[in-house]
């Protein structure tokens, strides 16, 4: 398989391709959520230059010990989570959450995020579909692979693995051997 060295200045450059992306959309992130490990270092340039909090959730379906890691909070604040109340949702309480990772390659990591963020707070309804994905929690990735089971809302560039089968190098993996 064809090996794909990602260059700091590629990083930069899809950085600010997602950010562009968000100022055409109007849309602010009330905070980003980096997934560990390589969605840290673009959430945190994007957190930085918005100027917004950054948090982080460890999603690592291959490489862990431990498994994925739940954060119900983080669906509370994207539901708009108003406990004690006979609405348990408020719109104008919601928070809007920009996820950040470096490659949406299958979409099983992003899928798993939004299973576990729906299931852990109010699974059946309907306006996890209608009125929270892709309005006030988006998705940005570096690198979309196209021929993923995922939809991201924003991407620095975008390949298709199944048309050319390519194994992408971020200047974080490795970089001591280059």
């Amino acid at each position: 398989m064809k090996k794909i060295l990602v260059s700091w200045t590629d990083i930069e450059s899809q950085t600010q391709e997602i950010l562009r992306q968000l100022h055409r959309d109007q849309w602010r992130p009330d905070y980003v959520v980096g997934l560990t490990r390589g969605g840290l270092v673009p959430a945190n340039l994007i957190s930085q230059y918005l100027d917004v909090p950054m948090e982080t959730l460890k999603v690592s379906l291959r490489d862990s010990d431990t498994g994925p890691e739940s954060k119900p909070w983080m669906a509370e604040d994207a539901f708009g989570y108003v406990p004690n109340s006979s609405d348990v949702s408020s719109p104008a309480g919601r928070k809007k959450i920009l996820i950040v990772d470096d490659i949406n390659d299958s979409g099983a990591t992003l899928s798993w995020i939004r299973q576990d963020w729906q299931s852990s707070c109010f699974p059946d309804d309907p306006r996890w579909k209608e009125e929270i994905w892709h309005r006030n929690v988006r998705v940005a990735v570096l690198i979309d692979n196209s021929a993923s089971k995922f939809d991201v809302d924003y991407a620095g560039t975008e390949i298709n693995k199944i048309e050319n089968p390519e194994w992408i190098v971020f200047p974080w993996e490795n970089w001591w051997a280059r």
